[in-house]
């Protein structure tokens, strides 16, 4: 299998079971021998409560249980434990070892040292999921941690298998912390890769061949404890696999010091692999894997195939000046024809429309001639050739017309000079008859029109 890319970055489903158990070492590695006092102090964006507690002089040290991590706070005058504070981490939560110049950024509950150079033990949580409990036990809704107390856990699982939330898909039940407290999206993928079993298959079904080996009485102690060596059972395998991911700590892995996750990527087989289908949960988790999801696949989802990554090597090219001048030799001449088959087309198609027009204009010169009576209508766009005869233009929405005698199969009259206008002859109104003065002229009075009916009714 191809090595996986390099991961400078936290990953989306941290923190789980190991990388809170590496919080803790964290927390006693570097708290150990330092003296702590005064206030704990809370940022103003935190939305978690206060923690009030104030002594004089007291140390820390840190213990971790599944997803959750304590710090115990111990007076240094008499030893006893004075206050506890239970941590979860949610996405993205961590501690951090300062000094007071160096604060992070998103610290949102500080511890101060008494000792100089002053330092600052931060809880940092930049996406703010995480929370805190002051002087609280352990959460009563998780189980057993499948890393430290395995045998609690195996028991806590088999004892509720008849529970209706085992009807679900085992990878859904993982996530449960109530009998799964530490798995998280990657453990489980990982574990189900190796027992090749699909993701979607009832959890029920997986659990029940558990109970079926730890009941059959024949085969003696010696004889169990080499068969789950050699091949461990799905319990087995919920313990094992959080502690090999503590154990990559001898390669140099501990996401409490640095964000490198390369170690990690390049230990898994499974989850965010090349070659490997994902697919989202009804929880909207994606897990990956391998073969065929399983039976209780969610409806209307579809798995993905990542892509292989392929290493690609470059292709050394070389240079083929000779062959390119040829060609750009070739083409170019090609051009040239081109462009002087188009000249001498170019020139052709020319000559036959000055032809064409000169044919044209002798064509309508003789139309002209023949023609001579003055009334029919002239060839369009040629003027008239006698200047005293009044030319009108019609005009039309689409094109304009052609200049046209102004008469149509008329005579064309000749203006004459010097003819005195006539006067306009005054219109009386039928209205003015009775106000006309005695010596004026009657006006007639219209006659009435008739209909023909009545016209005929008269005669008869």
């Amino acid at each position: 299998m191809a090595t996986p890319p390099q991961f400078n970055k936290p990953m989306s489903d941290m923190p789980e079971g190991p990388e809170l158990h590496f919080a803790s070492l964290y927390v006693n590695n570097k708290c150990d021998g330092l003296r702590f006092g005064g206030k704990v102090e809370k940022s103003a964006v935190s939305k978690n409560p206060e923690v009030p507690f104030s002594c004089p002089e007291y140390t820390i040290r840190a213990v971790s249980r599944g997803k959750e991590v304590k710090l115990i706070l111990t007076s240094v005058a008499d030893g006893a434990d004075v206050a506890c504070i239970v941590f979860r981490f949610g996405m993205s939560g961590s501690f951090k070892l300062t000094t007071e110049e160096e604060l992070p950024k998103h610290a949102h509950l500080r511890f101060y040292t008494l000792d100089a150079p002053r330092q600052v033990l931060s809880f940092v949580d930049p996406r703010r999921f995480g929370s805190w409990v002051y002087n609280g036990t352990w959460q009563l809704e998780r189980g057993p941690c499948v890393m430290t107390e395995y045998d609690k856990f195996r028991e806590n699982v088999l004892k509720h298998l008849s529970e209706k939330l085992f009807d679900k898909p085992i990878c859904e039940v993982m996530l449960n912390q109530k009998y799964f407290n530490g798995i998280g999206n990657y453990l489980r993928s990982e574990i189900l890769h190796r027992l090749k079993i699909p993701p979607f298959t009832p959890a029920r079904a997986v659990l029940e061949s558990e109970t079926n080996q730890s009941q059959n009485g024949d085969l003696s102690l010696s004889k169990k404890i080499k068969i789950k060596k050699e091949n461990p059972d799905f319990l087995q395998l919920c313990n094992s696999v959080p502690l090999e991911v503590i154990h990559l700590a001898d390669k140099g892995y501990n996401p409490a010091h640095t964000h490198d996750y390369t170690v990690l990527m390049q230990w898994m087989q499974c989850y965010n692999a090349p070659g490997m289908k994902s697919l989202r949960d009804s929880n909207g988790r994606t897990i990956w894997f391998q073969a065929e999801p399983g039976p209780l696949i969610p409806k209307g989802k579809k798995a993905r195939n990542k892509r292989k990554s392929v290493d690609i090597k470059p292709v050394k090219v070389e240079p083929n000046a000779t062959k390119r001048k040829s060609t750009r030799g070739k083409l170019t001449a090609v051009k040239k024809e081109c462009k002087e088959v188009k000249v001498e087309a170019g020139e052709e198609t020319a000559v036959k429309r000055r032809r064409a027009k000169m044919t044209e204009n002798t064509t309508e010169d003789a139309k002209m001639n023949n023609k001579g009576e003055q009334g029919k209508r002239l060839p369009r766009g040629k003027k008239t050739v006698d200047p005293e005869v009044k030319v009108s233009r019609r005009q039309s929405p689409r094109s304009p017309m052609p200049k046209t005698p102004s008469g149509r199969g008329k005579a064309i009259k000749q203006e004459k000079e010097d003819v005195p206008t006539p006067k306009p002859r005054t219109r009386r109104l039928r209205s003015d008859v009775g106000n006309q003065p005695k010596n004026s002229p009657k006006l007639k009075p219209r006659k009435k029109r008739q209909s023909a009916v009545r016209a005929a009714e008269k005669k008869s």
